[in-house]
Order: structure tokens, then sequence, then C-alpha cells
């Protein structure tokens, strides 16, 4: 790095301190780019670097975190989610510079949007009765996130003014809507545990649907269904070091790391060391924590709380049933449509991803279950898909041979919705289009 002539050496010294360096590698492995950060230490620092990264999509094949008194070294091996390495040199580009401003750079910015988080007992239906409440208060849906888990949701949306376009800043209506969405999730019995909040406050959607579950006690709650490939979590303290040693056994799958870190950290932990490895479709994590105080986990119960409470930050994204992606031009009403559709043919969503795009677009993806959370017979996906529009409305993460009878019946189609499923492919590149980076993601 070349200094400015004006900066003395103490600047220097403060610039060094405030600033991470990035390395980006294509050369030293043959099927992921290496991404290194070295920084100063700070409680969340960790988890502002793993977000960039997973904001992007980006899979992470390996880790090596490692802390040195008040500095850190942070080495990521990333491959985009088709498992290549990164060649988009403006991805690269968006890459460095936001590492390199992670003590400085907030999240993605929903200025002129107001968010609505709920959290409540999930049922059947639910979402759909949410949606028609925001579309009869005349509240245009923006972006939405919703989790489920152990009988819990969670949901953050933005909304607008319909006819304004504008942030709802009028207090009555705010009231009404909420007093109308917690009549909703409250049901016949939720009546404690249902509620609803509405801020402006710019916050990242998914670190933020984690403290909304977590606050939830989502943990502490059974799980409806059990599988045989649960989390493994166990913790040990290493006393001669002063560290307590998590170990993570799971299925891998993106934003894994992520979400682990995200709780840690708003547990209060944190993370000195760290190795991350996966083999196949399986991921093995170890961590070396402390408390902020410096001090390592202390007691059987909270050995147990940290088990539970990072085996439930691994399943609440865990993704459970038939995937469907919508990609149609946005109208009014669109979401409360399709969510009833859904729940007319016994569907059950278990998580769902809204968002917009500045053509009026509407590209959401829907995981959804029959009522009691099985998988759904593919005649009733069929007769969804027929209702809502083949060409709108496609299936994903089902069987093949599915794949082949759907296409068999359905007409080849062209148009805005067509063309527009088709830049799903790459994900990166839609992400970096929606931050405003690029003008086009195709």
């Amino acid at each position: 790095m070349e200094w400015p002539a004006i900066l003395d050496e103490y600047e220097k010294l403060v610039f060094r301190m405030t600033t991470p360096r990035v390395m980006i590698d294509n050369a030293g492995c043959s099927n992921s780019t290496r991404v290194m950060v070295d920084s100063a230490r700070k409680h969340g620092v960790l988890l502002e670097a793993v977000q960039v990264l997973t904001d992007l999509n980006l899979s992470i094949k390996k880790a090596y975190i490692s802390s040195d008194g008040r500095w850190f070294m942070d080495v990521f091996h990333v491959t985009d989610l088709d498992g290549n390495k990164l060649t988009d040199e403006s991805v690269i580009s968006y890459i460095e510079q936001s590492l390199e401003t992670i003590h400085f750079v907030s999240s993605k910015c929903f200025d002129g949007l107001t968010a609505l988080e709920l959290t409540g007992t999930d049922r059947i239906g639910l979402l759909s009765e949410v949606f028609a409440v925001l579309s009869e208060l005349e509240c245009n849906v923006v972006e939405a996130k919703v989790w489920t888990h152990n009988g819990r949701i969670a949901s953050l949306i933005y909304v607008k003014e319909r006819d304004s376009g504008s942030p709802i800043e009028d207090s009555e209506k705010i009231d009404t809507i909420e007093a109308r969405l917690r009549n909703v999730l409250k049901g016949d019995n939720d009546i404690r545990s249902a509620k609803t909040s509405v801020s402006m406050a710019v916050t990242h959607t998914e670190r933020r649907l984690h403290q909304m579950m977590f606050t939830d006690r989502d943990y502490e709650r059974k799980p409806i269904i059990r599988t045989n490939d649960n989390p493994i979590v166990s913790v040990l303290n290493c006393l001669e070091k002063g560290y307590s040693v998590i170990n993570v056994h799971c299925k891998d799958r993106p934003k894994l790391l992520f979400d682990i870190v995200c709780t840690m950290t708003d547990m209060q932990y944190v993370v000195f060391h760290a190795t991350l490895n996966t083999a196949e479709d399986r991921a093995y994590l170890e961590f070396f924590i402390r408390h902020t105080d410096g001090s390592p986990i202390s007691s059987e119960a909270e050995k147990q709380r940290v088990i539970l409470c990072l085996q439930a930050a691994i399943e609440r994204r865990a993704s459970e049933g038939v995937r469907l992606e919508l990609c149609t031009g946005d109208k009014q009403g669109l979401l409360a449509d399709v969510t009833r559709t859904f729940r007319e043919n016994g569907l059950n969503v278990t998580r769902a991803e809204i968002s917009t795009t500045s053509e009026n677009t509407a590209l959401n993806v829907f995981y959804v279950t029959d009522a009691i959370g099985n998988p759904a017979a593919s005649k009733i996906i069929e007769a969804v898909r027929q209702k809502i529009g083949l060409s709108d409305l496609k299936v994903k993460e089902l069987p093949l041979i599915y794949h082949q009878r759907a296409e068999e019946k359905e007409e080849p189609t062209g148009g805005v919705g067509g063309a527009m499923l088709l830049s799903l492919g790459s994900i990166v590149r839609k992400n970096l289009y929606n931050l405003g980076l690029i003008k086009s993601f195709s």
C-alpha cells in the first residue's frame, strides 16, 4: 500500500488499525477462490466479514479463523452456488471494497420503507391472512422474509403506501396495522406470545430474524417433526487455554457459517479460533470461544443452552418442503392471492423470500409442505401451478421424474416471466443488481 505523503506515522497506524487488509486469490486453490481478511479484532467483526460473503449468496467451503492478541486473520474458500470459482471482476471488486469497510458500512438500505416485525404460533394459512390484511389496508409489500421453526413463525416485511409509494408514517394507520396483524397472529390460542412492531430503522433482515426467534425462545420448543439428520453440537472446555470448544457436524448448506456466528455473537460469545471444512454435503465446524468478559462456558445449564441455540440457528433456515419460485409482474393483492391458493390446497409455507425489482417484477420463493409438515403430493403442486400460472410458478427441488412430467404438459413460454426466471441462475449478479452496483444481472 502506498501512503499519502501528508500522513505521519501515527495517522498510518490509526489507518492500519481501522482498515482491514483484503486479498483475493484465484490461483492458490484449484476449486475455490480464497478470500483473506486481516484486521483489528473487535466484537462482531467476524460476523460482519461473513455477512458480506453470504449476502452475495457465496458458498463457504472452507474457513480458517485465528486471533492473535488484538488482531485476527480470516481465510475463506468460497464458490458461487454452482460450485465455481469467482471470475466476475465486478463481484471480486465488490467483495474487496465491502470487506475493507466492514467497520463502517451498514447492511442493505431499506430507506423509504416501513418494517413490520411479526412473531407468533405458525399455522396453515397464516401468511395468507397476513398478506390479505396488508392488501386491505393498502400496503404494498416490497420485500419480506419468513422463517418457521418448532411451530413458531418470524417475519420481517417491508412495506410502503400503495398510492404514494412513501413509507407509512401516519400514527393512526400504524396502530391499525399493528392491531389487525396482532389479531391475526393470536388466532385462537396465542394470546400471550403473538407480537407485532413497526420500525423505520435500517437492519440486516436475516440477523434480525435470528434475534426475533431467539427472543421468542424457539429453541426451547419441541420439534414438530423429528428427522434423522438433526445437527450434532457438542461443547467441551479447554481449561488450560481458557476456551470453550464447540464442535458442529451437520448437513452443509448456504449461509451455514453466518447463522452459527450470528447466534454466537448475539449470545455475547467471541470466536478466537475456528475451522470449517466441507465434504460432499456435510459440514464440520470447530470454534474456540469465550464470553465477551473473557470467561469460558461455566455451567452445565449454560452448555445445554448453547447446544439448543446453535441447533435452532442451523435448523431455522433448513429448507423444508418443495421450493416454488414465482416470477411475474407485481400487482395489487398478488401475495394475498398466491398464499390463499396455497391455503386452499392444504399447503403450508415453511419459509418465504419476497422481493420486487425496479421493473416492478415480483421474484418470490416459497418452501411448502402439506398440513402436517410432510412433502406435498405432486398432484397438489401441479394443481396450484395450474391455478397461479404454469409460466409464472416454477417448481424446484423435486425428483427429476416430476420435472419431466411437468415439462411434457407445459407449452414453451416466453415473455418477461420466462426471461426473468432464467436470470435467477446467476444469484451473485442478481444480488449486485439489487444493491445497485450493476445495471443488469442477465
